[in-house]
């Protein structure tokens, strides 16, 4: 092939030889490497200084207010308990008349108690936390009335027609019905002032007086309830009654008597 030979076999170096000399590295040079390198290999140092807490470890505000004592006049205030309540002295009042119609209703003597419990709400219409309760016996004592005869044939039915005749403004009815209770029991002092009333609303004031005279002197709570009575307003003006009405110099002995209940004929 042309006029080139090939060779075969290593290549020689037809150049001048360079020799390398090593020389060994010094102490100090492995120091200043070995400190490089430890450098960077060595991790970062967490902080274990435990008095000073991060953020998320402190607690907030509104839990050091919890934790924080209050003072003894807060804690004296936040658990002492509320006064109670003024009591007026119309409630101790209507509270007497109350518990009277509520003996009156354990008698079965549900006229009465009727009569009685509406008076609660008709002169003390400002105690109204006992008015719901007088409600509810009011409604018993109007239940156990409608079982009963047309016809009233004893002294409470009776006296509970009487009751209704005077709510109705039919004075002349109830005075009927109160005479026969009078004639059968002269010392009832509930029909005896149950007919004071009747006739101070026909303007009868010298029948009103004498009957609520009659009432005193039998029960003298009876004065306590006249003089806050608006059905016996048209006796206001007269001399009689506001004689009637003033206390007496000496408590007089109480004469009621148990109310006789005789059975239907």
């Amino acid at each position: 092939m042309g006029g080139f030979a090939r060779v075969w076999g290593p290549a020689r170096l037809t150049g001048p030889r360079r020799s390398v000399t090593l020389r060994p590295a010094s102490s100090a040079t492995f120091k200043v490497r070995a400190a490089h390198m430890a450098k960077q290999r060595r991790p970062a140092l967490k902080s274990t200084n435990a008095s000073t807490p991060t953020a998320a470890a402190r607690p907030s505000r509104a839990a050091e207010a919890l934790v924080q004592p209050r003072p003894a006049a807060q804690v004296a205030a936040t658990t002492s308990e509320p006064p109670a309540p003024q009591r007026r002295s119309t409630y101790f009042e209507a509270v007497a008349i109350y518990e009277r119609g509520l003996e009156a209703l354990q008698r079965h003597a549900y006229a009465q108690a009727a009569s009685l419990l509406e008076s609660v709400l008709r002169l003390y219409p400002e105690e109204r936390e006992l008015h719901e309760r007088v409600r509810l016996y009011l409604t018993i004592c109007q239940r156990q009335a409608t079982q009963r005869e047309a016809a009233p044939q004893t002294i409470d039915e009776r006296l509970y027609a009487a009751t209704l005749a005077i709510n109705g403004g039919q004075y002349d009815q109830a005075i009927a019905h109160l005479r026969l209770v009078r004639d059968e029991d002269p010392d009832n002092d509930h029909a005896i002032y149950m007919l004071a009333v009747a006739h101070a609303q026909r303007d009868e004031h010298a029948e009103a007086v004498a009957h609520l005279e009659r009432a005193i002197a039998l029960n003298p709570e009876n004065r306590a309830l006249a003089r806050n009575d608006p059905d016996l307003e048209p006796l206001r003006g007269d001399d009689a009654f506001r004689s009637a009405l003033e206390a007496p110099s000496g408590s007089r002995p109480d004469r009621r008597r148990p109310i006789k209940t005789r059975s239907a004929r």
